[in-house]
């Protein structure tokens, strides 16, 4: 009678000790297409990547024309998440006096199965007092835990 007892709590504890460990949150920040906006908010004129680039040339040369950039973050996660996750943009500017200008935008994201994009903006007056971004950072986060990161060549 104890043998099918203790065949049954052998498995059990086989099984037990194969189980893989739970694991948490994998994230990653894929792709960070800084684009400046007209006073109108756009970032290009017509659907192709050609007229955006020809677009974004023209606002450079035209600064009046600026009236804010907005960050388009491409990001992924997978995994069961313990904690609320943010997506997170450092942005350093032009020096003024001894230190640049820093700033930090960030939003809280849903997870999903597919890759996502998220914007981040820098608009009207907090895009006029920070003046011209140098470089920049995004991060993704999982409470405290840095899941994934993309900077620019500059940071």
């Amino acid at each position: 009678m104890h043998r099918p007892c203790s065949a049954f709590l052998l498995l059990l504890f086989l099984c037990a000790a194969v189980a893989t460990p739970a694991r948490a949150a994998e994230g990653r920040v894929m792709k960070v297409l800084p684009h400046l906006l007209d006073n109108d908010g756009r970032h290009t004129l017509a659907p192709s990547l050609y007229d955006r680039d020809a677009y974004q040339a023209h606002l450079r040369q035209h600064t009046n024309l600026i009236s804010g950039i907005r960050f388009d973050v491409h990001w992924k996660l997978k995994g069961p998440q313990t904690a609320p996750v943010l997506l997170r943009l450092e942005l350093r500017g032009a020096a003024r006096g001894n230190l640049p200008t820093r700033t930090i935008l960030e939003t809280a994201v849903k997870p999903s199965f597919f890759r996502r994009w998220t914007s981040l903006p820098l608009l009207g007056e907090d895009y006029t007092q920070f003046g011209e971004v140098t470089a920049w950072r995004a991060t993704l986060w999982e409470g405290d835990v840095l899941l994934g990161e993309h900077k620019s060549f500059l940071w």
